[in-house]
This record gives structure tokens, sequence and C-alpha cells, in this order.
């Protein structure tokens, strides 16, 4: 409402962030939390084993590990605050308002983590020249092991935060919004995960650089596969504790997010073929302690991707069951706050929004007040043409016969209620209605939707200059002036 509204239609501000952020979070967890501390143990191993070929296989993964994150992974970290400030700017700028000193430590966290990273690997050859010299480049790593896990854990505050807010919605602190009841089951979950993810991607490419020392390789896998399945038995209490945590209205929302509402019978089959998946890996983990060399490369391969894919899927569990909230209890999917829904169902979201093009239904701007009120309310999730296109929801629902304007309004005006993940609608009836005629006409010929970076941006008039943030009217007061 108080920004222009950024939207590409093909692809979806949902699936924009999407694939930035899974892609970020799979690099993070498996290459810098998770990677990071196998890649101390394999130095540790060669500095007590006096054997170089240890030294030689942790440099040659820990490569892999600084091109990677210092590349793809922190474009896509910042790609994700890009993103995230064009799709929602209400809800990034609510969160840097809560954790804003919690985000700075991570800056500087992140910066240390860099900082590390680039001395531990740009230094590994020097370091061999004495015994001396290569302890300290082993603390080193540890250090950089233990940064990287602290930008997660300080990451994942804010994940749990928008799942449900817990005490903070009375007391407003920073302690309790990082203390939130999400806070240290999904930590706990994360961090043993992202262990097995590491010790698992560092055995498949052990086994594909040690073919021509199998006996080696038979060590290294062996040690490796030693403490991944360590870290995956209590990946399992930790999947049970956070299971436990989530609130029942969001568990009710799972069915929808895992198969789409298409496929929401299937949920149960695709809950049996996680667990498959993560028992597979585990037996590879236990065929490696005892036998790893009679496990094919293959098999370490299908147990990265399944990894990789579990934790994508996951990601997007994790968003889709929080809704009807982008932050729990707290700001709706749309980027609009709840304590500000009474205010906005009063007077009509157009009233109120900074930098819309119309501010009021007439029987002649129907159609444009629709796009209008779509913009406003529905973008943030939905496309008209592309990806969880609005078209495609209306053509489920009433197929190839006409659609009537009067049955869409009220489908919206109870669709909270049908389908809880859907957030009320936030305007007023006559907006309610030029949204409903705008929806119907899109069966017959849909018009290209595109956002202020294409449209442009309407000038701000007296009731744009007139909004403040934060502030709400004062309801009792016909003529709404603020409190």
């Amino acid at each position: 409402m108080d920004f222009p509204i950024f939207h590409i239609d093909f692809i979806g501000n949902r699936m924009l962030i999407a694939v930035d952020a899974i892609l970020h979070v799979i690099i993070n967890h498996a290459l810098a939390v998770g990677a990071l501390p196998a890649i101390a143990l394999l130095e540790l191993s060669g500095i007590r084993t006096k054997d170089p070929r240890w030294d030689r296989l942790a440099y040659r993964l820990l490569k892999i590990i600084f091109i990677i994150t210092t590349t793809v992974g922190a474009l896509t970290g910042v790609g994700i605050w890009f993103s995230a400030s064009l799709i929602n700017p209400a809800a990034i700028g609510s969160l840097i308002r809560v954790f804003f000193w919690g985000w700075f430590v991570e800056w500087i966290v992140f910066v240390c983590e860099v900082s590390l990273i680039m001395a531990y690997f740009l230094s590994w050859q020097s370091s061999a020249r004495t015994p001396e010299a290569k302890l300290k480049h082993l603390r080193l790593g540890i250090f950089l092991a233990a940064f990287s896990w602290i930008t997660m854990a300080i990451i994942v505050a804010i994940l749990g935060f928008m799942m449900d807010p817990g005490n903070w919605m009375s007391e407003r602190t920073l302690i309790s919004g990082v203390l939130n009841p999400m806070y240290f089951p999904q930590l706990a979950f994360r961090t043993t995960l992202a262990m097995v993810m590491g010790g698992m991607t560092m055995i498949c490419l052990t086994y594909l650089f040690t073919r021509n020392d199998l006996p080696f390789r038979t060590t290294v896998i062996r040690a490796i596969s030693s403490w991944s399945g360590i870290w995956m038995l209590t990946l399992i209490i930790a999947s049970v504790w956070y299971y436990q945590v989530i609130p029942q209205h969001m568990l009710a929302n799972i069915p929808v997010a895992v198969t789409t509402q298409e496929y929401v019978s299937w949920n149960s089959s695709l809950k049996w073929l996680l667990t498959i998946g993560l028992s597979f890996v585990g037996w590879v983990l236990w065929s490696s302690v005892r036998h790893p060399g009679q496990v094919h490369g293959a098999k370490y391969l299908a147990s990265v991707l399944l990894l990789f894919a579990m934790l994508g899927q996951f990601e997007r569990v994790r968003e889709f069951i929080r809704k009807p909230f982008i932050i729990g209890n707290y700001m709706y999917a749309n980027g609009i706050r709840v304590e500000d829904y009474p205010l906005l169902q009063r007077d009509g979201i157009l009233q109120h929004a900074t930098y819309a093009a119309i501010r009021e239904v007439t029987a002649d701007n129907k159609v444009a007040a629709g796009r209008e009120v779509f913009e406003q309310t529905c973008t943030r999730c939905h496309t008209v043409n592309g990806i969880n296109s609005i078209r495609g929801q209306l053509k489920t629902m009433y197929g190839d016969k006409p659609w009537q304007p009067e049955v869409i309004a009220a489908y919206i005006e109870n669709m909270h209620g049908a389908r809880y993940f859907m957030p009320p609608f936030p305007g007023n009836k006559a907006e309610l209605d030029a949204l409903s005629v705008y929806l119907a006409s899109q069966q017959k010929r849909a018009t290209a939707f595109n956002g202020a970076q294409t449209n442009g941006i309407p000038k701000p008039d007296k009731i744009s200059a007139s909004t403040v943030y934060g502030t709400l009217p004062n309801l009792a007061n016909p003529h709404g002036e603020q409190q």
C-alpha cells in the first residue's frame, strides 16, 4: 500500500524469490554450514596421521566450496534482499525495524565469514611449511565453520518469527522476537540437516576425487560417513521437535503446501516418499561405515540430490503454511497489517494506497478500478496469466461457462473461511464489486498485467501525501483524523 507495486506476470512474485532463495539456502546449508566442519576434520586427520593425502583432498574440496559460496552463494544472498524489497517492501521493512540490531550483527559476522574463508583458502598451501603454522591454519577453519553457523542462527530467528512471533505481539522487543516459539526447534532442524547435507556432498566429491587411490577413498568415506551418520540420528530427533511446535492452523495447510490444491489426496503418499528418501540416505551412510568400498558413487549422488530436493520442498512448504500471513498474526501475505483491516474495510483500500491511480469506484471505471484493487491486494501471490494465475483459478472453479461478477464477489467475500490460507478481502463493498467485474472481464480477453516498473508510478496526490505509516485514524471519527 505504501510502495509502488512491482510485478512480473509471467513468473509471479512468489516464484521470483523462491528460485533465488532456495538456491541460496541449498548452497548455504550444504557447503557453508554443513561442509566446512567436514573440511576441518579432514585437515585435522592430516595433521594427526601426517599423511599429505588428507590435506590435498581437503584443499580440493575447499576450493569448490570457496568458488561456489563466494560467487553464486553471495549473489543469491544479495538477490534475496533485492527481490524481497521489490515484492513485499512492507514486510521486509517491518522485519528490519524489529531485527535491526540482529541484522547489524549478522552483517558483521558475514563480513568476518568472507574474510575467514579467503584467509583459510589462500593460506592453505603456505601453512604446510611448519606444524605450528598448520595448527594455526586449522583454527582458521574452526572459526570459519563457527561463523558460518552463527550467520544461519541469526537468520533462523527471523524465519521463525515470520511463522510465529510469540510474545513479541505484546512485548515488542528484539529479545522476544528472537526467542520466538519456533527458533530453537528450527535451528536444531536446520543445523542437523545442514551437517548431513554437507557430509553427503563431501562424500560424493571424495568418491570422485579419489578414484585412483581406492584404499584411501575407503578410509576417508568411512570417516565422513561416521560423522554424517551421527548427525542423521540427531536430525530425526530435531525433525520431530520442530514438527511438534508448528501451530495447528499451519499443519492444516500442509496438504495444500505439499501437493497444491489439485492433489491434496496425495499428501500422505508424499509423506511416505519423504520418509523413504531419508531412510535411503541413512542406509547409504550405514553402508558406507560398514562397507565403504562397496557403495557405488551413484548412490552417493542420488542421496545428495534427494537431500537437495527435500530442502527445496521444505522451504516451499514452510513459506506456504504460514499463510494467510507473511508475518504470523501481524501482517497478511498481501502486505497489509492485520490492525489496518478495519480502516480499509470502512474507507476502501484505494483511499489509503499511496500510489493508487484511482481513488474512487464509479459506474464508469469499474474495470479499471478493479484492476487497481487487484494490483494492491492480490499480486503479491497471484498473476493474471502466469504462475498461480487468477484466470487459471477461476477456470478451475467455474469452467468455460460465463463468469458472473456476483458469484465471484460472493466467493471472494467468504474465501478466507473456505480456504484459510487466503487473506480476507481488505477493501470495501464497492471495491469488492469492482474487483469481481475486473476478474470476470479476463475470461474472454486477458489484458497484459504490468507492474510499476513498466507502467510507471502515479504522481502522489493529497491523499497519499497525508498518509503516515504506522498510525491509524480514529475509527470512531467519521472524518478519520489520526489518533
